[in-house]
């Protein structure tokens, strides 16, 4: 009940009157000026993709990559309205399909084509993903298919974005205030405004065209580099909203595909209001988080209730707002690290091992999980810049104060673990110096396109359940596979026996259940453990999981 409590919270608000920049059919908005052009322009651009191919080879020698993983590029017009303008350049990584069946040393596994998977963002990459073909569940796919990654336009090397200069990113120790004062949000005003401008001047007049459309003509393109007739995708978080906007665009070019961890796709959702129903559901994944520590409390000492450990957590985040733990950890890096848990909650013991040691007086276990990975600011600042883009991009933003104010005020009352920091991260939207895009209706009829597979954890905080929900009810012939009271941001090929038998099923064979919805039981919790170490096949995991990222 807490979760639909929550949702309730979150979907009163009076976000129907907001006051919202309106969309300025920009070139390539659905409907407007530049539509037709843009469609003509992913033609031209698709048909030099299919005779320029992409030549694969070493990768990248700083990518320290194994052998089996190539790396070539891809061409793709800056503005789809103009296909013979600025070109940019998105990077691919490859593994060859192995064709070896794991359970059966003797048979040759045929050949189904290359397998594009997304993980999402906006502004994560998936030039590693191909390595998930070392991890056991991944093996039967891995003989199918290439695995494709790309790092999609914007990200690392795809024409980077940048909005501010990376030594400037990781700002630590800092606050992160439940319930902020006005002089608090003044400043974070003016940092927003701050940061949008510098989007602006850091990526010039190109800036507008980073937006979710383009990323699914930029599919489409890789597709025909990739000389594949037909797409097989699998996006996770971000990469299921620009997959079922390619779905939706070129519903005849779909061969398979999988969405994994939905974000709603209801135009009325993108991008603010799914964020506001996104910090409602951190709040349940929060209290289930606090749940599991309170039965560990044997382990962890942190409180036998929930309740117990919300007070022993915010004693902390006092102790850290006075003296940061080892001059860098404040209540702005411990929010960040058990945010992480709420994505995953493989990641649950060791948060709740550092909380607990620092409380007895070693700070060294938090220092690990919660400080600024500084070597990797100029990466963490690129995939911020690309988020903010795409989702500022993509759709009409408030553009009053008031409005954010109040709807975020409002939801703090009830879920307060995430609101405000969600709010920060989304305010330069607000004050967004590029065109707005008009969000695509996501819809296909009966027969328009071959059924997707959606999957989706029932306690999912990232990319709250009821967007499965919707993508299923706008997607004719989808079928839903549900983990059941679980939480875990992205679920195929994990833990769950349940969930990769349907994924295999339909990748492998083309089967999905005989109903419109399936469920899975829920793969069991972490046990409270402290991790010694990182076995390889976690450490490809968490290469995947990189960042938690925020959609």
């Amino acid at each position: 009940m807490r979760a639909a409590a929550l949702y309730t919270a979150a979907g009163s608000l009076l976000v129907t009157t907001l006051a919202a920049a309106p969309a300025d059919s920009a070139p390539g908005a659905p409907g407007g000026p530049g539509a037709v052009a843009e469609q003509r322009g992913t033609a031209v651009a698709v048909a030099r993709a299919q005779v320029e191919g992409i030549a694969f080879g070493k990768c990248p020698a700083e990518q320290n990559a194994p052998d089996n993983l190539e790396c070539g590029t891809v061409r793709v017009p800056l503005d789809y309205a103009h296909p013979d303008g600025k070109q940019i350049t998105l990077t691919v990584s490859r593994a060859l399909a192995t064709h070896k069946d794991p359970h059966n040393s003797k048979r040759k596994v045929p050949r189904q084509g290359a397998l594009v998977y997304n993980p999402g963002g906006p502004g994560a990459s998936g030039m590693y993903f191909p390595l998930v073909g070392m991890v056991p569940e991944w093996k039967r796919i891995a003989a199918a298919y290439d695995l494709i990654g790309y790092a999609p336009r914007g990200v690392e090397r795809s024409a980077p974005l940048s909005c501010q200069d990376p030594k400037r990113f990781f700002k630590g120790p800092s606050q992160s205030p439940t319930h902020p004062s006005e002089s608090y949000k003044k400043k974070r005003i003016a940092e927003a405004k701050a940061y949008a401008r510098g989007c602006a001047k850091r990526s010039g007049s190109g800036l507008r065209y980073y937006n979710s459309l383009n990323n699914a003509r930029d599919l489409d393109v890789l597709r025909a580099a990739l000389d594949e007739p037909k797409l097989t995708f699998m996006g996770a978080s971000y990469g299921t909203y620009f997959g079922a906007v390619y779905a939706t665009l070129f519903p005849s070019h779909v061969r398979r595909m999988v969405l994994d961890s939905v974000v709603n796709p209801d135009p009325a959702q993108i991008w603010y209001r799914d964020n506001l129903e996104q910090s409602a559901a951190f709040e349940s994944r929060w209290t289930d988080f606090r749940e599991w520590m309170a039965r560990h409390d044997d382990v962890y000492g942190l409180g036998d209730t929930a309740e117990k450990v919300q007070r022993t957590y915010d004693s902390a985040r006092t102790r850290l707002a006075a003296k940061p733990a080892g001059g860098e950890v404040g209540p702005g890096q411990l929010q960040g690290a058990f945010l992480t848990a709420g994505y995953y909650d493989d990641f649950w013991p060791s948060r709740a091992a550092a909380l607990s040691a620092y409380l007895k007086g070693d700070p060294k276990p938090l220092v690990r999980v919660a400080g600024p990975a500084t070597g990797a600011a100029a990466e963490a600042e690129n995939a911020n810049a690309v988020y903010t883009a795409v989702e500022c991009n993509d759709a009409s933003w408030p553009t009053d104060w008031k409005v954010w104010d109040r709807d975020n005020t409002r939801l703090a009352r009830v879920a307060p673990f995430e609101t405000w920091d969600n709010a920060w991260m989304n305010l330069p939207c607000a004050y967004w110096p590029a065109p707005r895009q008009r969000p695509l209706d996501v819809r296909t009829g009966p027969g328009e396109l071959p059924p997707v597979l959606i999957m989706a954890a029932e306690r999912d905080a990232a990319t709250p359940y009821d967007g499965a929900l919707e993508m299923n009810r706008r997607l004719a012939g989808s079928v839903l596979v549900t983990e059941r009271d679980s939480g875990t941001h992205g679920v195929a090929g994990g833990p769950n026996r349940c969930v990769n038998a349907h994924l295999d099923a339909y990748l492998l064979e083309g089967r999905l259940p005989t109903r419109r919805a399936a469920a899975c039981e829920g793969h069991p919790e972490p046990k409270p453990e402290a991790p010694a170490g990182r076995s390889r096949k976690q450490s490809v995991r968490d290469s995947l999981k990189g960042k938690a990222d925020q959609r």
